[in-house]
C-alpha cells in the first residue's frame, strides 16, 4: 500500500513551539482529556446498565460518546506526549493511521448526527409509527452501516496520501496527521487528492448535514402546524435541543475547514479549528446531554444509588 518515500518520519509542530507554555497546555489538555473520558464513559454506562434507556434515542447517544472517547484518542494522547517531548516526531505508518482513525471516527460521527435527527423526527412527527419504523433491528443496521461507510471513507483517503511522495520537508504545521497538512508537504501531483478531499468529504460532511436540517424543519413546521399545546410544544423542542446544539458544535468549525482550499489556508487557524471539533465539542456532548436531560440524570442518580 505505501509508496516509496524518503520520508519515514514527520515532526509534528503542535500548537505552539514557546516551551514556558507546553507544561501549562499539557495541564489544560490532560484535564479536557479526562474530563472527555469520564464524562462520555458515564453515558456509556448509564445508557447500557439502565434498561429504562434502552431505546434508539440512546442507543444512538451510546453510539456518540463512544465515538467521542475513540476521537479524542486520536489526537489528545500524542499531543501530550509532545508537550513534555523534545523529538516530536511521528512514524510515517503512525501518522497514516492516526489520518485514517481521525476521518474513520469524525465521518461516522457526522453521519450518526443525521440518523439522531432522523429518529427525533419520527418519534415527534410519526409517534403511532416510532417502534415499528426505529425498531432494534433497523437500529442496529444503521449504526453498523455508518461505521462501514466511515472506515472505508477514511481507508479511501488514508490510501491515496500514503501514496504520494515526500520529499522535501517533513514538518507539519499542526497537532496531529491530517490530509490538508500532508498535502502542504507532498512534492507530487495532489489534484485527486484534493478533490477526493472536497468531493468525497464534502458529501460525507454535507450529505448528513442536510439531512439533520431537513429533519429539524419538519419537526419544527410538524410542531407549529399540528401542536396546540404549548408544554408539548415546548417538551418536543426541548427534547431536540441537546441534539441540535451539539450538531452546531460539530458542523460549523468542520463546514469551515474542509470547504476552504487544500493548500494555502493559514495552519494557525487550521489547528484552532481543529481543537474545537477534535477535543472541545467531545467533552461538551456529554454535559449538553446531562444537563438538558432529565431522563438521564434520573438514570445517573439510580446507577449512582445501586453503586452505594
Amino acid at each position: 500500500m505505501l509508496n516509496q518515500t524518503s520520508v519515514t518520519e514527520f515532526l509534528l509542530l503542535g500548537v505552539t513551539d514557546v516551551q514556558v507554555l507546553q507544561p501549562v497546555l499539557f495541564v489544560i489538555f490532560l484535564a479536557i482529556y479526562i474530563v472527555n473520558v469520564a464524562g462520555n464513559g458515564v453515558i456509556m454506562m448509564v445508557v447500557i446498565s439502565d434498561s429504562r434507556l434502552h431505546c434508539p434515542m440512546y442507543f444512538f447517544l451510546g453510539n456518540l460518546s463512544c465515538l467521542d472517547i475513540c476521537y479524542s484518542m486520536v489526537t489528545l494522547p500524542k499531543m501530550l506526549e509532545n508537550f513534555l517531548s523534545i523529538h516530536k516526531t511521528i512514524s510515517f505508518l503512525g501518522c497514516i493511521s492516526q489520518l485514517h482513525f481521525f476521518h474513520f471516527l469524525g465521518s461516522t460521527e457526522a453521519m450518526l448526527l443525521a440518523v439522531m435527527a432522523f429518529d427525533r423526527f419520527v418519534a415527534i412527527c410519526k409517534p403511532l409509527l416510532y417502534t415499528l419504523i426505529m425498531n432494534h433491528q433497523v437500529c442496529t443496521q444503521m449504526a453498523v452501516t455508518i461505521w462501514i461507510i466511515g472506515f472505508f471513507h477514511a481507508l479511501l483517503h488514508s490510501v491515496m496520501t500514503s501514496r504520494l511522495n515526500f520529499c522535501d520537508s517533513n514538518h507539519i504545521h499542526h497537532f496531529f496527521c491530517d490530509v490538508k497538512p500532508l498535502l502542504e508537504l507532498a512534492c507530487g501531483n495532489t489534484d485527486l487528492n484534493e478533490w477526493l478531499l472536497h468531493s468525497v468529504t464534502g458529501t460525507i460532511a454535507m450529505g448528513p448535514f442536510s439531512l439533520t436540517l431537513l429533519s429539524y424543519f419538519y419537526i419544527i413546521i410538524y410542531l407549529f402546524f399540528k401542536t396546540h399545546s404549548c408544554s408539548m410544544l415546548h417538551k418536543a423542542l426541548s427534547t431536540c435541543a441537546s441534539h441540535f446544539m451539539v450538531v452546531v458544535l460539530f458542523y460549523a468549525p468542520v463546514v469551515f475547514t474542509y470547504n476552504r482550499p487544500a493548500l494555502g489556508s493559514s495552519m494557525d487557524q487550521e489547528w484552532i479549528i481543529a481543537i474545537m471539533y477534535s477535543v472541545i465539542t467531545p467533552v461538551l456532548n456529554p454535559l449538553i446531554y446531562t444537563l438538558r436531560n432529565k431522563e438521564v440524570e434520573g438514570a445517573l442518580r439510580r446507577v449512582i444509588r445501586r453503586r452505594l
